[in-house]
């Protein structure tokens, strides 16, 4: 994908994912979603288990993987679906994505810079903050607009 096509997903993500209520909202249970809604439907755990053509106590296992947060996506899609449910499933980032990529490109472009910077300090050429934020901003966006997978290497 291109640079500036990545540019354009992250903002449509944004966008979308801005849409989304707190992800408080969907905090699960703490009982899990399967129990919680069989339960408030009246449904006991041998007549979901019909529901999903399998044993009671795999509903039983079903509900505690949930809790425990071992359970297939293919499991809980099943489950909502005998529950006349629809499974929503999303990663919703704690920040947008944009501040991502610019914040992991303006600590590359930092590290970049130090390494310069102290050579220059060395050779009694340090340059005055206003440069060195100006050099800063341009290198974080070289960059971002150089995309790529780069941007997220450790090393």
């Amino acid at each position: 994908m291109r640079s500036q096509d990545r540019a354009t997903a992250r903002r449509q993500l944004d966008k979308r994912l801005g849409q989304v209520p707190s992800a408080d909202v969907f905090a699960r249970p703490p009982r899990g979603w399967i129990k919680a809604i069989r339960e408030a439907l009246g449904m006991t755990t041998k007549q979901l288990a019909q529901r999903l053509g399998v044993v009671q106590s795999r509903i039983v296992a079903i509900e505690k993987a949930e809790v425990s947060g071992s359970i297939t996506l293919d499991s809980l899609e099943r489950a909502a679906h005998a529950l006349d449910c629809r499974l929503v499933y999303t990663l919703v980032p704690r920040r947008p994505l944009e501040s991502l990529v610019e914040e992991r490109a303006e600590s590359l472009a930092k590290k970049r810079m130090e390494t310069t910077g102290h050579s220059m300090k060395l050779e009694a050429q340090s340059v005055d903050a206003g440069d060195e934020r100006a050099q800063l901003k341009a290198l974080t966006d070289k960059i971002i607009a150089q995309g790529g997978s780069a941007i997220w290497e450790d090393s």
